[in-house]
Parts: C-alpha cells; sequence; structure tokens
C-alpha cells in the first residue's frame, strides 16, 4: 500500500488552495486529495453566494481577506486565468443609531488608507427607488424593521465565479503533479500505534498514538499526515476520535428572483454606483438580509443568514424552504425596495456554512497527527488563499505564514492553544 506524505480530505476551495500551496512548498511530496463528490467544489463551496469585501477592521480579517482578493486579482490580470471579478462594492444601508455607531469605526479606517464613500438617505432614494422611511408602515413597524438613514460603499469588493475559482486550484494542482482520487468518502479517521505490538485492539490508552489515514469506501489511505479540511462535515470524523474542532454546520439558503420587470432591471442594472454596471451587493438594516446581483443570470439574489434557533445540522442535501422565502425574505426586502412586489423565485439552493463557534474566524490547527483547516464561517471564498498558506506552512512546523504581497501571519493565530483574534467591529 502506497504511503502518501499527505492525504487531504476535502475538494472545496480551502481544501484545493491547501493542496496547490502545500504542494508547491514540497514539490517532491506525494499529496493526495479525496472528496465524496464526482468534481472539486461540489459542497458547501458551490452553493456560496460567491461575494468577497476587503474591507474589515480588525487584522485577522483585514489580512485573511486582502491578501487573497489580491491573488485572485494576480491570477486574472497576470496570469490571465478568469475568475470573472466582478467590482461591484458592497452597499451597506445604517439607520441612525447603527451609522452613529459605526461612525467612528468607519472614520478610523480611513485613516489606515481604506475607501467608502457616503451615501444620504435622498440619494439612496433617487438612486434605488427604494423606501427608506417605513415610520407610517404597521407591517414594517410590527417586523422590527429600521428606517434607512445612511448607506456606505465599499467599493473593493464584489463578486467572484467559484468553480473558477476551484477550477485554478485543482488544475495548478494537477500540474504540480498532485493526485485528486473522487468519489472517495472518508468514512473514518484511522488510529495507529507508533510502535505497533501486533496485539489485536491497538492501540491501547499506554500506547503511543497517532493518527496514520483515513478509511474510504474505497479502501484504506496511509499518510504519514492527515488533514482533514472537509467543511461541515469534519466534526463528523473528528468526534469519533476525541478530537474537538469547535465547528458546526448551520443550513444556508439563497433565492434567485428574475429580474423582469422594468423596475426590477433598472436596480439590477443600476451603473449609480461602480462601475461594474450592476447593484452593489447590498444589505438593508437589521435584520440584514441581502441583495446579491447576479447579471449574468439576469437576476437578483435574496438571503439572510438566520442564527438563532435554526438548528446546527450537518445535512447531505440541504433544501431551501418555501416559507423561509415566502414570510421571512420576501416581506423584509419589498418593504424597502418596492420593485419585488409579486415576486416568486425562479430558482433556489441551498448550503451549509461550516461555523466556528468560539470567534466565527478560521481554524488551523494539528493535533496527534491530524491537521484541521476550516471554520471560516461564511467567509470560505474570500479568505481561502491565506487560509491554504497558512496552513502550508503549519504542514511545515513554521512559526510564520507569507500571504499573498509578502505579509506575515502568525500560525498560531488561527491555532487553539495560542490563538489571538480581534472582535470584529464591522460585522454585517
Amino acid at each position: 500500500m502506497v504511503e502518501y506524505d499527505a492525504v487531504i480530505v476535502g475538494a472545496g476551495v480551502l481544501g484545493l488552495a491547501t493542496a496547490y500551496h502545500l504542494k508547491s512548498r514540497n514539490p517532491e511530496s506525494n499529496v493526495l486529495v479525496i472528496d465524496k463528490f464526482g468534481a472539486a467544489g461540489q459542497g458547501s463551496t458551490a452553493k456560496s453566494a460567491a461575494a468577497f469585501r476587503c474591507f474589515f477592521h480588525s487584522r485577522t480579517n483585514f489580512a485573511l481577506s486582502d491578501s487573497s482578493v489580491e491573488f485572485y486579482k494576480h491570477i486574472q490580470n497576470d496570469l490571465e486565468f478568469d475568475l470573472k471579478l466582478r467590482w461591484t462594492g458592497y452597499l451597506w444601508l445604517f439607520d441612525e443609531d447603527e451609522y452613529c455607531k459605526m461612525l467612528p469605526v468607519l472614520k478610523d479606517l480611513a485613516s489606515k488608507g481604506l475607501q467608502y464613500v457616503e451615501y444620504e438617505e435622498s440619494d439612496l432614494v433617487k438612486k434605488l427607488d427604494m423606501r427608506t422611511d417605513l415610520t407610517d408602515d404597521e407591517e414594517a413597524q410590527l417586523m422590527g424593521l429600521r428606517n434607512v438613514r445612511k448607506g456606505i460603499l465599499i467599493p473593493k469588493a464584489g463578486l467572484i465565479d467559484v468553480d473558477s475559482l476551484v477550477k485554478f486550484y485543482e488544475s495548478e494542482f494537477m500540474k504540480l503533479r498532485g493526485k485528486i482520487q473522487y468519489n472517495t468518502e472518508a468514512m473514518e479517521v484511522i488510529v495507529e500505534s507508533r510502535q505497533p505490538l501486533g496485539i489485536p485492539g491497538e492501540p491501547f490508552f499506554w500506547q503511543d498514538a497517532t493518527v496514520a489515514g483515513v478509511k474510504t469506501n474505497r479502501g484504506l489511505v496511509k499518510a504519514k499526515k492527515t488533514i482533514i479540511v472537509a467543511g461541515p462535515w469534519i466534526a463528523k470524523l473528528l468526534d469519533s476520535i476525541g478530537v474537538e474542532c469547535f465547528i458546526k454546520a448551520k443550513k444556508r439558503q439563497v433565492f434567485s428572483v428574475k429580474a423582469k420587470t422594468e423596475a426590477l432591471k433598472k436596480l439590477l442594472f443600476t451603473k449609480e454606483f461602480t462601475d461594474a454596471g450592476c447593484l452593489p451587493f447590498t444589505i438593508p438594516p437589521t435584520p440584514s438580509a441581502y441583495i446579491r446581483p447576479a447579471p449574468e443570470e439576469d437576476a437578483l439574489w435574496l438571503a439572510y443568514a438566520d442564527d438563532f434557533p435554526r438548528a446546527f445540522k450537518a445535512e447531505d442535501n440541504p433544501e431551501p424552504e418555501e416559507n423561509f422565502y415566502k414570510y421571512g425574505l420576501y416581506q423584509v426586502i419589498v418593504k424597502y425596495f418596492p420593485q419585488f412586489t409579486g415576486c416568486q423565485p425562479f430558482s433556489a439552493f441551498a448550503g451549509l456554512y461550516e461555523i466556528n463557534t468560539i470567534d466565527h474566524q478560521p481554524l488551523i490547527f494539528e493535533e496527534n497527527g491530524i491537521m484541521v483547516v476550516g471554520g471560516a464561517s461564511g467567509s470560505g471564498i474570500m479568505k481561502a488563499d491565506a487560509i491554504g498558506r497558512i496552513a502550508a506552512a503549519l504542514y511545515k512546523d513554521e512559526e510564520y505564514a507569507l500571504l499573498y504581497g509578502d505579509r506575515k501571519f502568525k500560525v498560531s493565530d488561527l491555532g487553539l492553544k495560542d490563538r489571538n483574534i480581534e472582535h470584529e467591529k464591522l460585522v454585517i
């Protein structure tokens, strides 16, 4: 049986970014990626809203997202691999109270060179044909919806084609003679004694044991290092060997509405904010459901990342819920944007967030011969490249990872033992 230097469980964007950077830094190593699906990025990656922003207050968030997006720009502009990057921007809508709370944070970021553009309520009404004052709307008041007083446009933000991004990492990994085996599901983690004695039932608690690979539906895969990047299914593999990862799965749903009417077409293809020729990724005030433009399909995606009382549940085939749109998303969005009146989704899909329940930041750590990479909590696409580089640095037992643009990042900051994460003040 071949023993690999590393086996990576999961061929989503995080798994393949990890594989690519690990193989780039260790060209002679024998690295295998396995995935239960028949192609790359078919799990939660495929169900992503595929949006990104490089505007954060915390050092961690900014370093991970900005360096990753700069690398994506490099891929598209310099390597000429089309990721369909679209700089739509993010348009964040505030009520009076939230704006006042955020203003010091925004000014602090502006002093550091991060750009944003402010819009007054009257500008938003004119440019978006939206309702900003819901004071006399009894239903809106009953729902706790807030008036819009300010808009903040974040220019360095937009959309990316996740399938293209995954194909880049997959193809580059293969060029480096990396191996990928699809339709291969990791059923359990193999634990063995470092010095086996041939006694049935090994390893015993008094033996020095380590992870030695994974058992799959196609047989055993032995490796010197096992790297679990299986998204929302990480905990299922780790629980059986008593390794805590603090990662749980939660369903997320997206509903797509066709821009059939002139009003919706005008909203979707507005040129009022950026050069992208479409609406920015738009977030109304709390409860902060969002509108994601999909100009390539003449549609607008509506979604909301609900928390309480949404269950933690790792579903193999999550399905969108009709009432989530009918009594939830639609009721909120139509109050601010009457253009959606009477609209029904022509398609919908549901995926899973792999939520780090500690602080919603990625987790990259090693324990007993197994590496864990995950917990991106909905930010996997915008942070994937940095996460892959940090995981590759951990594999080499390095103190610092070098992110794109020669930015140093301390590997242990995303670990468990010496974790060092700042509170994010700009939460959408």
